[in-house]
């Protein structure tokens, strides 16, 4: 675990940041940030990357994980930044923003396979860090699922489009659904497969 040869470097408050809705054509970008109050506590054996989980285990963890976090945040990028900015720079950004919205001051960064540029602290992009860290791990976790919940609310505001089945990512019922209905708001402009329905 990078994070214990972290702790045993002397290094303490370690934040992990992970992302979701990376890959979906509506919605927001989600970031997590977080801080946990120790890393190698036992309670947290089942964290691990929020892909390889079901959505009931996620749930499960959420509260534990929250309730072992010395601090986190949460930050939504709206699909008009997506497409203003572009995701990658947008991705960035988010993550920027949660570790600044913390409220406690990180001695060291671990993001999931992005740099991010000017960060005030020690930070580290780990190659698939949502498998090889714990902290990112737990930042997936809370961010998938924060989105999710996110999804399933809009699938009420914009019903038919099954929002709150496929969570905005590309599908076929997700496309037809847009070819009957149109684009709503809070889809990505800027992708082609949206970018093609606007008339």
């Amino acid at each position: 675990m990078i994070e214990r040869r972290l702790l045993d470097s002397g290094i303490k408050a370690i934040a992990g940041v992970d992302e979701a809705g990376r890959g979906a054509c509506a919605g927001p970008l989600v970031v997590a940030a977080l801080i946990l109050k120790n890393p190698n506590n036992s309670s947290l054996l089942q964290v691990r990357d929020s892909k390889l989980l079901t959505p009931i285990q996620r749930e499960n963890l959420y509260p534990l994980i929250l309730d072992q976090a010395s601090a986190h945040a949460i930050i939504e990028i709206p699909s008009e930044e997506i497409d203003t900015r572009g995701l990658h720079k947008s991705n960035i950004e988010g993550m920027r923003r949660a570790v600044n919205a913390l409220g406690l001051t990180p001695d060291y960064v671990l993001t999931d396979g992005y740099e991010i540029p000017g960060m005030p602290y020690p930070n580290l992009a780990v190659w698939k860090g949502d498998q090889v860290a714990l902290t990112i791990s737990a930042a997936s976790i809370i961010a998938k699922v924060y989105r999710d919940r996110l999804m399933i609310e809009l699938d009420k505001k914009y019903p038919g489009y099954g929002l709150a089945e496929h969570k905005g990512y590309v599908t076929k019922a997700h496309s037809d659904a847009m070819k009957r209905l149109g684009v709503t708001p809070i889809h990505r402009k800027s992708y082609a497969n949206v970018a093609k329905l606007i008339k």
